[in-house]
Protein backbone atom coordinates (compact mmCIF):
# COMPACT_ATOMS: atom_id res chain seq x y z
CA UNK A 1 0.00 0.00 0.00
CA UNK A 2 3.01 2.80 0.78
CA UNK A 3 4.46 1.78 -2.03
CA UNK A 4 1.20 2.52 -3.88
CA UNK A 5 0.57 5.44 -2.44
CA UNK A 6 4.63 6.73 -3.04
CA UNK A 7 3.87 6.29 -6.73
CA UNK A 8 1.18 8.53 -7.02
CA UNK A 9 2.86 11.12 -5.09
CA UNK A 10 5.80 11.04 -7.21
CA UNK A 11 3.83 11.11 -10.52
CA UNK A 12 4.02 14.13 -12.74
CA UNK A 13 0.46 14.79 -12.72
CA UNK A 14 -0.19 14.46 -9.07
CA UNK A 15 2.77 16.80 -8.56
CA UNK A 16 1.27 19.44 -10.58
CA UNK A 17 -2.31 18.90 -9.37
CA UNK A 18 -1.27 18.68 -5.46
CA UNK A 19 0.65 21.74 -4.71
CA UNK A 20 1.08 25.26 -2.14
CA UNK A 21 -0.77 27.08 -5.20
CA UNK A 22 -3.60 24.52 -5.38
CA UNK A 23 -3.97 23.91 -1.94
CA UNK A 24 -4.32 27.39 -0.98
CA UNK A 25 -6.96 28.00 -3.37
CA UNK A 26 -9.29 25.48 -2.04
CA UNK A 27 -8.63 26.76 0.93
CA UNK A 28 -8.99 30.07 -0.04
CA UNK A 29 -11.76 29.53 -2.55
CA UNK A 30 -13.77 27.72 0.66
CA UNK A 31 -13.14 30.72 2.58
CA UNK A 32 -14.75 33.12 -0.63
CA UNK A 33 -17.47 30.69 -0.73
CA UNK A 34 -18.15 31.10 2.67
CA UNK A 35 -18.48 34.62 2.55
CA UNK A 36 -20.43 34.85 -0.53
CA UNK A 37 -22.74 32.55 0.89
CA UNK A 38 -23.38 34.16 4.47
CA UNK A 39 -23.54 37.78 2.79
CA UNK A 40 -25.96 36.25 0.34
CA UNK A 41 -28.21 34.98 3.25
CA UNK A 42 -28.28 38.02 5.13
CA UNK A 43 -28.89 40.12 2.39
CA UNK A 44 -32.12 37.67 1.25
CA UNK A 45 -33.21 37.58 4.91
CA UNK A 46 -33.25 41.49 5.29
CA UNK A 47 -35.62 41.38 2.13
CA UNK A 48 -33.66 41.45 -1.15
CA UNK A 49 -34.63 39.23 -4.24
CA UNK A 50 -32.88 35.88 -4.67
CA UNK A 51 -30.65 37.24 -7.67
CA UNK A 52 -30.11 40.97 -6.03
CA UNK A 53 -28.68 39.46 -3.00
CA UNK A 54 -26.76 37.21 -5.46
CA UNK A 55 -24.59 39.91 -7.18
CA UNK A 56 -24.07 42.14 -3.73
CA UNK A 57 -22.70 39.21 -2.09
CA UNK A 58 -20.63 38.43 -5.13
CA UNK A 59 -18.83 42.25 -4.96
CA UNK A 60 -18.40 41.68 -1.26
CA UNK A 61 -16.77 38.25 -1.93
CA UNK A 62 -14.93 38.88 -5.39
CA UNK A 63 -13.11 41.63 -3.15
CA UNK A 64 -12.62 39.45 -0.33
CA UNK A 65 -11.03 36.89 -2.79
CA UNK A 66 -8.79 39.98 -4.82
CA UNK A 67 -7.04 39.90 -1.52
CA UNK A 68 -6.30 36.37 -0.52
CA UNK A 69 -5.60 35.10 -4.27
CA UNK A 70 -3.15 37.90 -4.77
CA UNK A 71 -1.51 37.67 -1.14
CA UNK A 72 -2.05 33.88 -0.05
CA UNK A 73 -2.25 31.80 -3.15
CA UNK A 74 -0.55 33.43 -6.42
CA UNK A 75 2.11 35.87 -4.22
CA UNK A 76 1.20 38.14 -6.98
CA UNK A 77 3.16 41.40 -6.43
CA UNK A 78 2.36 44.67 -8.56
CA UNK A 79 5.84 46.77 -9.88
CA UNK A 80 3.06 49.58 -10.25
CA UNK A 81 -0.27 51.26 -9.70
CA UNK A 82 -1.09 51.13 -13.23
CA UNK A 83 0.33 46.84 -12.96
CA UNK A 84 -2.29 46.71 -9.54
CA UNK A 85 -5.08 48.03 -11.60
CA UNK A 86 -4.56 46.21 -14.63
CA UNK A 87 -4.95 42.99 -12.55
CA UNK A 88 -8.11 44.37 -10.46
CA UNK A 89 -9.74 44.81 -13.78
CA UNK A 90 -8.85 41.51 -15.02
CA UNK A 91 -9.55 39.92 -12.10
CA UNK A 92 -13.31 41.48 -11.49
CA UNK A 93 -13.78 41.06 -15.60
CA UNK A 94 -13.01 37.61 -15.56
CA UNK A 95 -15.52 37.00 -12.34
CA UNK A 96 -17.87 38.92 -14.53
CA UNK A 97 -18.33 35.85 -16.81
CA UNK A 98 -18.69 33.48 -13.55
CA UNK A 99 -20.84 36.08 -12.04
CA UNK A 100 -22.83 35.47 -15.60
CA UNK A 101 -23.02 31.63 -15.11
CA UNK A 102 -24.21 31.79 -11.60
CA UNK A 103 -26.86 34.25 -12.46
CA UNK A 104 -27.87 32.50 -15.59
CA UNK A 105 -28.17 29.76 -13.60
CA UNK A 106 -30.23 30.70 -10.36
CA UNK A 107 -32.18 32.55 -12.85
CA UNK A 108 -33.01 29.66 -14.77
CA UNK A 109 -32.81 26.53 -11.64
CA UNK A 110 -34.58 28.84 -9.11
CA UNK A 111 -36.41 31.52 -10.57
CA UNK A 112 -38.08 29.37 -13.37
CA UNK A 113 -37.77 25.83 -12.30
CA UNK A 114 -38.20 25.96 -8.42
CA UNK A 115 -35.39 24.25 -7.52
CA UNK A 116 -34.25 24.76 -3.82
CA UNK A 117 -32.17 27.99 -4.04
CA UNK A 118 -28.92 26.61 -1.71
CA UNK A 119 -29.03 23.05 -3.59
CA UNK A 120 -28.48 25.38 -6.83
CA UNK A 121 -26.09 27.72 -5.41
CA UNK A 122 -24.08 24.81 -3.70
CA UNK A 123 -23.96 23.05 -7.08
CA UNK A 124 -22.99 26.37 -8.86
CA UNK A 125 -20.11 27.30 -6.72
CA UNK A 126 -18.57 24.24 -7.92
CA UNK A 127 -18.71 25.53 -11.35
CA UNK A 128 -17.76 28.99 -10.48
CA UNK A 129 -14.52 28.08 -8.10
CA UNK A 130 -13.15 25.98 -10.97
CA UNK A 131 -13.96 28.87 -13.40
CA UNK A 132 -12.17 31.00 -11.58
CA UNK A 133 -9.15 29.29 -10.83
CA UNK A 134 -8.40 28.45 -14.57
CA UNK A 135 -8.98 32.69 -15.41
CA UNK A 136 -6.69 33.31 -12.40
CA UNK A 137 -4.02 30.83 -13.20
CA UNK A 138 -3.65 31.87 -17.03
CA UNK A 139 -5.39 35.19 -17.46
CA UNK A 140 -4.82 37.42 -14.24
CA UNK A 141 -1.72 36.56 -12.20
CA UNK A 142 0.41 35.11 -14.22
CA UNK A 143 4.08 34.67 -13.45
CA UNK A 144 6.38 36.68 -15.81
CA UNK A 145 9.49 35.00 -17.27
CA UNK A 146 12.96 36.94 -16.01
Amino acid sequence: MKNMIDKIKSHTLFKKAVNRETITYAICGILTTIVNFISYECLYRLGMSNLTANWIAWVIAVTFAYIVNKWSVFRSRSSSVKDELLKMVKFYGARLVSLGVEQAGLLVFVEILGVYRWLVKGALSVIVIILNYIFSKLYIFVKRQK
